[in-house]
């Protein structure tokens, strides 16, 4: 309580000019015994009372003296904002009451003294209420042992009005009671169990002391009587509780319990496996506060006290698993939320299964939409029946997504050429140039200026404007280098520099000029044993050599070849208006020879076959094959009506015609048939077979 609640709010005022007269008058019709005192400008200068009032009489001073003369000059004053405990010793009659400086009242002992009085009558019935408010009977005598305190509760307990036992003696109303021995010992005694008409009561006593003084004992008293049934059925909740914490302990899942506002009131093991998070480090913390540390992205509770109704979510934890998340809502009697639980799953590896299997379908869409790309972009040519065609065709797929140099590899006639269109039709440059040349096919003097290209006057018969390479050709494309084995020593270190520096100079040039082309290189040489031959650079190799691409020859795939000879028969029918078919023995004898031509060779036997036989149908003999068949066999079929020199020419056509497929190259022929370059020459002019421009 605060000075401003008890003080006078109505002020009677005297000016420093007032007389004694009219300070007289105004003390008996106000009633009051003093009156501060204000100069002109209403500033507190003093206090007046009838002590001052007397003390004038007493030395016979006239009335009309000026109250300025007789008042207390040295005025003590105080805030209306002072607590009354503050003034319980207040030693003056009355005190102006100042807020910022400025008269508000006045404070008289009466008034502080009546304060006082409400308050303790205030505190007492406080106290009062206090004590019948309690659950427990409470019961208070004093030091001669007559009750004081019976409060509503023992009352009830044993069963006797208020007003029949205040202020009688403690043994004639409780005889068997023991409050009168803590009189005697002074000394406390806690939790003393009795019977009370077939209740079981416990008793806390203990004396009242006061400086050291005993002044009366007080007992709290509880009537447990319904305690005993309980904790029998505590006992029996108990079991139940250990019973469901070992259930929930062993669950493979994780549980976690919160309260209905989200504080985490219990986690099992299964869950500190799953999170990796502890016990001691969440219980007692909200929800919320789980997510804000980043423990869990989202939270299933939460939702749960936000919807009041099952929820189901995925879960980031903190540790980079995935959780699956279901929260259940438990309510209590009244329809309010009294808990959550919340079982939880690691999907993490269910996920990444389900992301492998989204992976390989769409990568399965992605191919069969490449596939379908191939065959509009003429493609077609390269059949894929077999797994290690499928398997070269993705890793093309995917090298069609990255700018690194490639290496194809395979035996004459595999088809490589048909391998780089591929891979260029699929790759990142498939808008720019594509730029092939075949580096065995053109004469060593003239490859160099091919591939960079020369200035004017660089060699007698240059144009007199010079002439750009293909690399500056293919600029911003790819250049594919077949036969890249066939490069000559010197130009292997232009085509190095042009790699590394990615720029080059023409032929009679001394300006650098940029180039951005991707390589694709081809050879059915082993680049490797030229290295060690010293026949090719190790650092070139090494250059090329950035991705290898092998494809596999005919012999390793013949799951393919009734493909092949399908499509060149539909082809060669179409280009030369037949409708040619191979009868059983013929397709029998294709797919029982090794093919060393590979598919070049194969393509070559059907085309002869439809444009050479003069039957619809296609036999075994003929079909004119190279040695490799499965038996081995050299031996030709002949018509028996042929004389000699037409079998013999017949045999030496055949024999020009399978080297010729098997080597490519005159030069090679001519080695493997044991005669000179010119005769191999003049005898396939004879025969009419076209050396493809040599």
């Amino acid at each position: 309580m605060k000075v401003a609640e008890i003080m006078t709010n109505e002020i009677h005022l005297l000016r420093t000019t007032d007389s004694l007269c009219y300070a007289s008058e105004l003390f008996l019709n106000q009633h009051i015994d003093g009156a501060p005192v204000v100069d002109d400008e209403g500033k507190l200068v003093g206090l007046l009372g009838k002590t001052h009032l007397y003390r004038a009489i007493a030395n016979q001073k006239v009335l009309n003296a000026s109250v300025s003369e007789f008042m207390e000059k040295n005025v003590r004053t105080i805030a209306m904002d002072c607590p009354i405990a503050d003034l319980e010793k207040l030693s003056y009659g009355r005190l102006p009451v100042l807020n910022q400086g400025k008269m508000v009242g006045m404070l008289t002992k009466s008034d502080v003294s009546g304060a006082l009085f409400q308050m303790l009558n205030d505190v007492n019935q406080e106290l009062k209420a206090v004590i019948d408010s309690a659950h427990n009977a409470i019961i208070s005598i004093d030091a001669d042992g007559f009750i004081k305190i019976f409060n509503s509760p023992a009352e009830r307990l044993f069963e006797m009005k208020k007003e029949d036992v205040m202020g009688c003696l403690f043994t004639d109303v409780l005889p068997q009671g023991k409050l009168m021995d803590i009189l005697k010992s002074g000394h406390s005694q806690a939790s003393q169990r009795f019977i009370y008409k077939n209740k079981t009561l416990v008793s806390n006593r203990s004396p009242v002391i006061v400086d050291g003084k005993i002044f009366g004992a007080i007992a709290v008293l509880q009537d447990i009587s319904e305690l005993e049934s309980i904790s029998n059925e505590l006992h029996t909740t108990r079991e139940l509780k250990e019973e469901v914490d070992a259930i929930i302990g062993s669950s493979f899942d994780g549980i976690y319990v919160t309260d209905g506002t989200g504080k985490t009131l219990m986690i099992n093991e299964a869950y500190s496996r799953i999170t990796g998070v502890k016990a001691p480090e969440i219980i007692g913390k909200t929800m919320q506060e789980m997510v804000d540390k980043g423990i869990i992205d989202r939270s299933a509770t939460l939702l749960v006290i936000e919807r009041r109704e099952p929820v189901t979510v995925t879960q980031e934890i903190k540790n980079g698993k995935t959780l699956l998340a279901t929260g259940n809502p438990i309510f209590d009697e009244e329809g309010e939320l009294f808990r959550v639980v919340t079982n939880v799953r690691d999907i993490t590896e269910l996920n990444a299964l389900k992301q492998e299997i989204e992976e390989v379908q769409r990568l399965s869409l992605h191919y069969k939409d490449q596939l379908r790309q191939l065959k509009v972009q003429g493609c077609e040519r390269y059949v894929m029946k077999s797994q290690k065609s499928r398997d070269l065709l993705d890793l093309i797929l995917r090298l069609g997504q990255v700018d690194s140099t490639v290496l194809i590899q395979g035996e004459s006639g595999v088809g490589k050429e048909v391998i780089a269109e591929i891979l260029y039709n699929n790759s990142l440059r498939k808008d720019k140039p594509f730029i092939r040349i075949n580096c065995g096919a053109i004469p060593e003097n003239l490859l160099e200026s091919e591939l960079f290209g020369y200035e004017a006057g660089a060699f007698t018969g240059a144009k007199k404007d010079g002439k750009i390479g293909l690399f500056e050709v293919a600029d911003g494309g790819t250049l594919f280098l077949d036969e890249i084995g066939e490069l000559p020593m010197y130009l292997q270190v232009k085509l190095l520099r042009v790699i590394q520096e990615r720029e080059l100079n023409r032929v009679g040039g001394t300006k650098p000029i940029k180039v951005d082309v991707r390589l694709i290189a081809a050879t059915n040489r082993d680049l490797w044993d030229m290295v060690i031959q010293k026949q090719f650079r190790k650092d070139l190799f090494y250059r090329l050599n950035v991705v290898p691409v092998t494809v596999p020859p005919l012999r390793e795939r013949k799951e393919e070849i009734t493909a092949f000879i399908n499509h060149f028969l539909e082809h060669f029918n179409k280009k030369y208006g037949f409708n040619k078919v191979l009868n059983e023995n013929a397709l029998k004898h294709l797919l029982e020879y090794n093919w060393p031509g590979n598919v070049r060779e194969l393509e070559n036997v059907i085309e002869r076959a439809v444009v050479t036989t003069q039957n619809r149908i296609i036999g075994e003999c003929d079909l004119l094959l190279g040695p490799g068949t499965s038996e081995e066999s050299t031996e030709l079929c002949f018509d028996s009506q042929l004389g000699l020199k037409e079998a013999v020419e017949k045999l030496e056509k055949t024999m020009i015609q399978k080297t010729l497929d098997a080597m490519g190259s005159t030069r090679k022929m001519a080695e493997a048939l044991g005669v000179s370059q010119p005769t191999v020459v003049r005898k396939a002019a004879r025969y009419g077979i076209c050396l493809k421009g040599e």
